[in-house]
């Protein structure tokens, strides 16, 4: 391990980022917080600002990158809530979470995500049809910003197309700075609200899946794991103070792992097995050539898709999900 991090290339990208940080990161910062926030604003510019982002993170030179964070910022400023912007959905009283992580402040710009940051959630209705195909929670990987705009706006996009009912999770990112436990709690708040609004919705109680794409499906797994059938929040959070949306069954119903973040032959022979032999149905299914995080890449690209056989995953997962909800 040591060696590899003496490796030249390791060196050269922590140079790299080093100078990114320090003078594009608070206004990287600023941008990811709109990009958690897409829906409330045009989404061409937010794509923009999104493509923008990525290019000035990878710029090593110091004079280019402070010529370019200047226009970026006035580009950032100029972009302004649309009149219709939806509300977003706030997951905890009082804005708060239950919490393990000590977390003060982000002033080397790590993270993006401040420490007064809060989870919340947004909602895309079902188009088309007045009987919902069910509920899809999506939570993009990564620590969102960028990772939001494809994997979870432009995938709502289009399962809303479909006839599910889509909401966008923004919970606490695991590793950055927090850990699986709070990002798997914020999880099952979310699907516990879905869950006691189903009625509202248009939906069955037995028909709401998540859907995690890499670090999101980590979170993905930490909701299973911790707050599934009969775990509660106050078992990993003794402070905790329950209310009435915590009666409310927190389980998922399908979870969809969009290449989740673990080595994937090694996890998935562990993994199905045991799936297996408690009769939980499953499908693999995996993709020649496809690098990862490309669910929803198309909206950087114009709408072209750069890998077509990797976007049958959503034709299959609706299948999947209409097979999941019929037998619930």
């Amino acid at each position: 391990m040591k060696a590899g991090w003496n490796d030249p290339k390791w060196k050269e990208l922590e140079k790299k980022t080093e100078t990114a940080r320090r003078i594009f990161g608070a206004e990287r910062v600023r941008a990811a917080e709109m990009m958690d926030d897409c829906v409330q604003y045009p989404i061409d510019e937010i794509v923009k600002l999104a493509k923008w982002s990525l290019r000035l993170e990878n710029e090593t030179d110091a004079e280019v990158l402070r010529e370019e964070t200047e226009k970026f910022r006035a580009f950032r400023g100029s972009i302004q809530k649309k009149s219709d912007a939806p509300e977003p959905i706030l997951l905890w009283p009082g804005q708060n979470p239950p919490a393990m992580t000590t977390y003060t402040d982000n002033k080397d710009y790590r993270y993006n995500h401040n420490p007064d940051w809060k989870p919340r959630m947004y909602f895309i209705p079902a188009e088309g049809t007045e009987k919902p195909a069910g509920a899809v929670i999506f939570c993009a990987g990564g620590d969102h910003g960028e990772a939001n705009v494809h994997e979870a706006y432009q995938d709502a996009l289009d399962f809303a197309g479909k006839g599910y009912q889509c909401f966008i999770l923004l919970n606490r990112t695991n590793h950055n700075p927090w850990n699986e436990k709070e990002a798997g709690v914020d999880a099952a708040r979310a699907v516990r609200y879905v869950r006691a609004h189903a009625g509202e919705y248009g939906i069955g109680e037995r028909n709401i899946a998540f859907a995690g794409f890499s670090n999101g499906g980590l979170t993905g797994e930490a909701l299973i794991e911790y707050y599934s059938g009969k775990q509660k929040v106050a078992d990993y959070f003794p402070d905790y103070v329950p209310d009435a949306l915590d009666d409310i069954d927190a389980t998922p119903d399908a979870f969809l792992c969009i290449y989740g973040p673990r080595g994937a032959m090694d996890n998935l022979n562990a993994v199905w097995p045991d799936l297996m032999q408690h009769h939980v149905p499953v499908e693999v299914h995996t993709f020649a050539g496809t690098p990862h995080g490309q669910a929803g890449a198309k909206i950087f690209h114009d709408g072209v898709v750069e890998y077509p056989n990797f976007e049958l995953w959503q034709e299959l997962a609706d299948y999947f999900l209409q097979d999941v909800f019929h037998n619930h």
